[in-house]
């Protein structure tokens, strides 16, 4: 019996929503276009929804090009109580994922699992890309992939990998063999061509203003309110400097702060780094390569009357413990196997 069968079971006759996680990206996209292919094949018809609004450039493309239908959730008319959710690339009760109308039954994810909200239909895997997930699918089922949906879930595979250099395994690189040759190839490069747009790059001036780095841990804020996504590449771009090892970078966010965390070295989790360095004042996890978390407007009073250094300070503290428990792993195996 095919894991998949058992949500199929679970769908049959249903009416059902896709929800992606808030401001969706390419892998969140991806994932529910294929989803919602997938279970076409097995009579279910879903409508794809998201919170927050799509705010990257590729992403826009990328949903434009494949002619991807997926409703903002202040748009959809049709929520009911009863319609079964399922929800991708995320969890219910994430600081990521909003509370819409309707019976969370499914979850396919490949974050680390934090959620307490009892599925009757979950697929966790601890992959590099959501997307990847739902290509399994596909390869042991049999069924055929059109082009849009192989692009976008190939895109979506390789934009969460950072082309296949961040957090992936050999279940991705299946994946991609199994895409590559259904899949739009000029699409995918001219999606990768157009990801900045003219307006990032006031976000990117303000955090090369203040980098700053510790111990090679890299630290950015970014003083104004810019997309998750855009965040994301400007933590990807501080990791790639010679002199960092993690990058801590954090963005004015409705009163508040959302931190966006990368981390290239064994030793530090970026998941449980920022859930540690944020823990009793705001809330944060991930994979440990990448990672983000959030200080609400009504917490931001804990951080005192200098923000910046308490939360260098925290990630700093945590940082450091990491970095000492896993040098004194390493020199207990070094005796182990002397």
């Amino acid at each position: 019996m095919a894991v998949y069968d058992r949500l199929i079971e679970l769908l049959k006759d249903k009416e059902v929503i896709i929800q992606t996680h808030n401001f969706p990206d390419p892998d969140a996209i991806g994932t529910a276009f294929g989803l919602q292919y997938f279970l076409r094949q097995f009579g279910i018809e879903s409508d794809l929804v998201y919170s927050g609004k799509i705010d990257n450039n590729n992403t826009k493309r990328m949903v434009d090009m494949l002619e991807i239908l997926i409703y903002n959730s202040e748009e959809y008319k049709d929520f009911k109580e009863d319609k079964c959710v399922v929800t991708v690339d995320g969890q219910k009760n994430n600081s990521n994922f909003s509370d819409l109308i309707g019976d969370e039954v499914a979850c396919i994810d490949h974050h680390s699992w934090t959620t307490a909200y009892k599925y009757l239909y979950v697929d966790h895997r601890e992959w590099g890309a959501c997307s990847s997930i739902v290509t399994d699918y596909f390869i042991e089922s049999g069924i055929p992939v059109p082009k849009n949906v192989a692009t976008a879930l190939l895109y979506g595979i390789k934009m969460d990998t950072f082309s296949f250099s961040r957090g992936v395994t050999d279940d991705d690189i299946r994946a991609f063999a199994f895409l590559h040759n259904s899949a739009d190839i000029q699409q995918m490069r001219t999606l990768e061509n157009n990801s900045v747009e003219l307006a990032d790059l006031r976000a990117y001036g303000l955090a090369f203003k203040n980098t700053v780095v510790y111990d090679r841990i890299g630290f950015a804020h970014i003083n104004l309110d810019c997309p998750d996504s855009l965040i994301g590449m400007v933590s990807d771009f501080i990791l790639s400097l010679s002199a960092v090892d993690v990058s801590v970078i954090y963005a004015d966010r409705n009163g508040g702060y959302k931190f966006s965390v990368r981390s290239e070295i064994e030793g530090v989790n970026a998941g449980k780094l920022v859930a540690a360095a944020l823990s009793g004042i705001g809330s944060g996890g991930g994979h440990p390569t990448m990672a983000g978390g959030v200080i609400t407007k009504e917490n931001v009073s804990l951080l005192g009357t200098d923000h910046d250094f308490m939360i260098r300070k925290r990630f700093l503290d945590v940082g450091m413990v990491m970095l000492e428990e896993a040098a004194r792993q390493r020199a207990l195996m070094e005796q182990s196997m002397a």
